[in-house]
């Protein structure tokens, strides 16, 4: 048997060039424009966390513990909240930890389970970083659109975001 022979049987039929949905130029243009406008402002956000000395799923992870009851969160649905991978948030929070923004506590009715609580450092750094962040949300996003336009592209979104998120929750 020729060792380099792929089994194609489950492997899907390409689909011929002309049953492709190939986008318009009027897709194309607002489908680039979504593709760059996220990668800017994620990187423009990252760039004003520096000084604080915080990535922005640093950020990320201590807004959604601010919010969270008693500031912690179980670890798995930390990962869910934050569309990050188990093993990626546990590298996150151990870097936070050694930052002392965050500890890993056990779950007290599941030895398996940990939570990840906000420090009072965390907390403290949470407070101080905030209004920087939301000033430069409002002036590379929010303050770029009228009213109406925020709530146009919110409901344009959503449905495309509740969707996705179903589709995260399939294996």
């Amino acid at each position: 048997m020729d060792t380099h022979t792929i089994d194609t049987a489950d492997t899907p039929e390409p689909q011929p060039e002309e049953d492709t949905p190939w986008l318009t130029a009027r897709e194309q243009r607002m489908w680039r424009a979504h593709l760059e406008v996220a990668k800017l402002l994620e990187y423009q956000l990252s760039r004003e966390l520096q000084p604080h000395s915080l990535a922005i799923n640093d950020y990320e992870i201590l807004v959604v513990l601010s919010e969270a009851p008693d500031h912690r969160m179980r670890m798995t649905d930390l990962a869910t909240a934050t569309l990050q991978s188990k093993s990626r948030l546990s590298h996150q929070i151990t870097r936070m930890e050694n930052a002392g923004l965050v500890l890993r506590q056990e779950c007290p009715n599941d030895r398996r389970g940990l939570y990840a609580h906000l420090t009072e450092q965390g907390w403290e750094t949470m407070q101080r970083v905030a209004p920087d962040h939301v000033r430069s949300v409002r002036a590379h996003f929010i303050d770029r659109f009228t009213p109406e336009q925020l709530d146009a592209i919110y409901e344009a979104l959503a449905p495309v975001a509740d969707h996705l998120r179903g589709l995260r929750g399939r294996s």
